[in-house]
């Protein structure tokens, strides 16, 4: 099975980023699921976040 390849970034209100990373999954449920983890482990569920594949589709977005 191909992986593809997804980015989250989260940001403080101010435009500071405080997670940029880059990942592979194998689905994009996958890439959701992986980026809530990562988002729960940073404490920010209430920050502004995305998660984008690398085809330019936007799969997870939240504003404070």
């Amino acid at each position: 099975m191909k992986l593809n390849m997804y980015k989250l970034t989260v940001f403080e209100k101010n435009g500071k980023k405080l997670l940029d990373q880059s990942f592979e999954a194998d689905s994009d449920e996958a890439a959701k699921t992986h980026s809530f983890e990562l988002i729960q482990k940073l404490a920010g569920e209430d920050k502004t976040y995305r998660c984008t594949s690398s085809d330019g589709r936007l799969l997870l977005f939240h504003t404070e």
